[in-house]
């Protein structure tokens, strides 16, 4: 049986399945999904992130966060922590940039967020050397001043889609085409759905928008930990502010793909509304940054003095590579725009380095 087989069997059983349901199960199904069975990164996968491009990336934000501890008086223990940490290459080179800063390893207990058992082991020999606790989820952390950082993590969470109808909405979900060995999209009877009341000011009849509840609650339990215990959480993903459009798509083999093609072999993503993670965070009485472009973050933290660097000992193919990954990471025909930041801090501490005010976007 593959994971179409068992996704048909359900959906003749039970009916559509939301665009939620079927990312949880093509992403983390634990015998087919696709973070399950496989490391997804680098050019033999189908994906490559930022860290993976440049240890510049990770350095950067490293430091940021070194600073931010230093800012908030360098408490004497706290939880470095990061969700979705890919092969672990981010938190390597974070741990590395911050060696030279004085009392921040000594302090500094790592703790990993991670679903899949095959990347688990990855990160294992990534960060060897490095004392690391894994976890399931979020709430599993202990209590304590949080410094944490999300690189692409919330745009993989599962989403929900909905397309507005008069005064309410249909909900697009994934259900059978008529020869009944493929799946199809479909959309549901028209509802009012309280949690999208306020979009109907910004929408009309047609408009799809999306909803990521677990990137909310997420949110919401960094925020709850930081108002309790201080730090200072940096979530760097694609997106922009306020969700409109169909972004759900699948890349397999550095492409795009057909989301509905070939389940729980494909990356299923959805581009990142930070408007209601922002609000989130906001009424919770959090500090939020203004949302920034990450290739003005990056310059704002010093990468090109970085690259600079780096270069002196560099030449030919090396050379080459490392002005790409330069231009790749900052470039707005690149990631320089289609990736943006925020960052969430408690209410009267130093603002985050490189990151616009409150209320200053860039987009």
């Amino acid at each position: 049986m593959s994971l179409l087989d068992a996704l048909i069997s359900r959906i003749q059983a039970n009916g559509p399945l939301t665009v939620a349901d079927y990312m949880q199960e093509c992403l983390l199904h634990p015998k087919y999904g696709y973070y399950a069975t496989r490391d997804p990164f680098g050019a033999g996968g189908d994906f490559t992130t930022a860290p993976e491009i440049s240890q510049m990336f990770g350095e950067l934000l490293g430091l940021c966060l070194a600073q931010a501890w230093l800012d908030r008086g360098a408490p004497s223990s706290f939880i470095l922590a990061e969700p979705g940490p890919g092969r672990g290459t981010l938190m390597a080179d974070i741990l590395r940039a911050t060696g030279s800063v004085p009392g921040f390893h000594a302090a500094a207990k790592v703790h990993l967020i991670e679903a899949s058992a095959t990347l688990r082991e990855i990160q294992k020999e990534a960060l060897n050397g490095h004392q690391i606790t894994g976890h399931d989820s979020l709430s599993d952390l202990p209590e304590g001043p949080l410094f944490l950082v999300a690189n692409e993590f919330l745009d993989a969470l599962p989403i929900r889609q909905f397309i507005r109808d008069g005064k309410g909405w249909r909900e697009r979900c994934i259900a059978l085409n008529t020869t009944q060995d493929a799946l199809c999209f479909g959309i549901g009877p028209a509802t009012d759905f309280p949690a999208l009341a306020h979009r109907l000011a910004d929408t009309k009849d047609g408009d799809l928008v999306e909803l990521n509840a677990p990137a909310c609650a997420i949110t919401a339990e960094i925020a709850r930990r930081i108002k309790a215990k201080g730090g200072l959480a940096l979530l760097v993903d694609y997106g922009g502010w306020q969700s409109k459009g169909d972004t759900f798509q699948a890349l397999k083999g550095h492409a795009f793909s057909n989301p509905l093609a070939d389940p729980g072999n494909a990356d299923l993503t959805a581009h990142v509304d930070f408007e209601p993670l922002t609000q989130v965070a906001t009424q919770a009485g959090l500090n939020v940054s203004g949302l920034t472009l990450q290739g003005v973050l990056m310059e704002r933290l010093g990468i090109t003095g970085r690259a600079q660097a780096l270069a002196q000992n560099m030449s030919g193919d090396a050379l080459e590579n490392h002005i790409a990954a330069h231009r790749r990471l900052t470039h707005p025909e690149e990631m320089g725009t289609l990736f943006k930041a925020i960052a969430i801090s408690a209410s009267g501490t130093p603002p985050a380095p490189g990151f616009n005010p409150p209320g200053a976007n860039s987009v």
